[in-house]
Parts: C-alpha cells; structure tokens; sequence
C-alpha cells in the first residue's frame, strides 16, 4: 500500500496486530513490516492464516444469528481491525436494515480506513470511535452517541481480550462493558489459545511479542469461559472457531483450530 503513515501518526516501523491481521485475511491495507511479520509468522505456524480467516467467519454467524433470530438491532464491535469484507454493519444490516453498529478502534489507519469505508443503510446507522479497549467508560459514553443503551446491545470483542495480560483486568473490562447494558444483551467473544498445537501457538506468540504490538498471550477454554461469569452461553459454549455453529459441510465437521470463542445472553 501508499506510504502515508507518518502523516496519519501511523509507526509503519514497527507491525501492528490489526494490518498483520488484514495481511492474513488477504486485504491490502498494511505496510511492508506487517506483511514481513505475517510471513514470518506464517511461515512458522501455517495454520495462522486459517486461525484469522475461521475468526472472521465465526464473527458472521454470529451477528447473523443475532440479527436474524435473536432480535439484536445494536452492535458494539470493539478492535473491529481494519474493513474486509462482511463487516459487523454489512452482516447485522443484511438481516435487520435497521441495525445501529458501534465500531471502536485505536489504530490510526484503521480510524482512517473506518471513516471513508464504513457505510449503513438509509434506515440503520454506523459509527466509528477512536478508543482503546482499557477504556471502557469512553467506550461507553461515545457509543451512547448512537447506540441506545437502555436496549439490549451485542458485544463483540474478537481477537482482542487475548492483548489484556492480567487475568483480572481483562474480567475486570468485559464485567464493567456487560453491566453497563440490559437485560437481553449479547457478548461475542474470541480469543487465542494453545489447545490443538501448543508448540507451534507458543511460537507464533513469540515471534508476535518480538516484532508486533501489542503483545498478546493465550488462555485456556476454562480461562475464556470464565470471561462470560453471569452470562447464559449459547449452545454449543465455547469450543473451537470453527466449531460454533458451523454451516452443514459434506466434509464432516471441521477441524478444531487454536482459537476458542463463545456468544451469551445476558439475563
């Protein structure tokens, strides 16, 4: 891609989990140092690239399946990363054109990539908010500017609880993010695990505490079933990315993949 980043405050010396990520997905909007750091990676740990793309998928299903049957017509995506394709809006407004989204974010790039790229429907609305995920109650006041926080509200926090290191701090967000929301609420949730293949996660990781930021770590399933505590899982609770509700395959079911997710209600 163009060169821009010093002039939009972007470090293009330095990868950034949200343009390695876009590499992974096959987007263009990333530098040179991401797309070097996703090879080496990649190179290292092939199933990555699946891992980012299931994680994707699994996010569709869920709004879908949100949108669709369970009524959900708000959508705060906090890291929403860099626009792909089948974006939060694009999947929930698909279903429910009336759909309002919420889209929090604090890389630079994707602030400006959000902007110009993020759409709605004449009867929905999208919004974009530039904060970080430790600040819950910005989050929460600049999401009122467009989400109506006295009806139930979906969560999502893909891909980006695995960046908080203390165990407490990261129930700590997601308990202060639930409890600002009613009854009826949804939390989506994914997060990075070392399950199917330790050795090659615990290197992946590694090499992504080496070159990129922010660091991340993994947890167990047990771990990241406790980040819904006073939450009704949705069947089948939290399992493997591609095992959430997969669509019907001839194939059989999938292959498990060392990410772990799970939606809830809140009571």
């Amino acid at each position: 891609m163009e060169q821009r980043g010093a002039d939009a405050g972007i470090d293009t010396d330095v990868a950034h989990s949200a343009r390695i990520w876009n590499y992974w997905l096959g987007g263009k909007d990333h530098y040179d140092v991401d797309s070097q750091v996703g090879e080496e990676i990649a190179r290292a740990f092939p199933a990555i690239v699946r891992i980012a793309r299931a994680d994707r998928a699994f996010l569709a299903r869920a709004v879908r399946h949100l949108a669709d049957e369970a009524g959900v017509r708000q959508f705060l995506d906090i890291g929403t990363g860099l626009p792909t394709v089948d974006n939060t809006h694009e999947v929930a407004q698909r279903a429910a054109p009336d759909a309002r989204i919420v889209y929090v974010d604090n890389d630079p790039l994707v602030l400006a990539h959000a902007r110009a790229l993020l759409s709605s429907t004449p009867e929905g609305a999208t919004d974009y908010l530039d904060a970080d995920l430790r600040e819950p109650a910005t989050i929460l006041e600049g999401a009122a500017r467009t989400l109506d926080l006295t009806r139930p509200v979906a969560v999502t926090l893909l891909g980006i609880v695995h960046f908080l290191l203390d165990d407490e701090e990261a129930r700590e967000i997601v308990g202060r993010l639930m409890d600002a929301v009613p009854s009826g609420s949804h939390l989506v949730l994914s997060h990075a695990t070392a399950v199917v293949d330790p050795a090659g996660i615990s290197a992946n990781i590694r090499l992504w505490n080496e070159h990129g930021e922010p660091r991340m770590r993994t947890r167990t399933p047990e771990e990241i079933a406790r980040l819904f505590t006073g939450l009704d899982l949705l069947d089948p609770g939290v399992v493997s990315f591609p095992h959430w509700r997969p669509e019907p395959s001839p194939w059989g079911p999938p292959e498990p993949l060392d990410g772990y997710c799970g939606v809830a209600r809140k009571p």
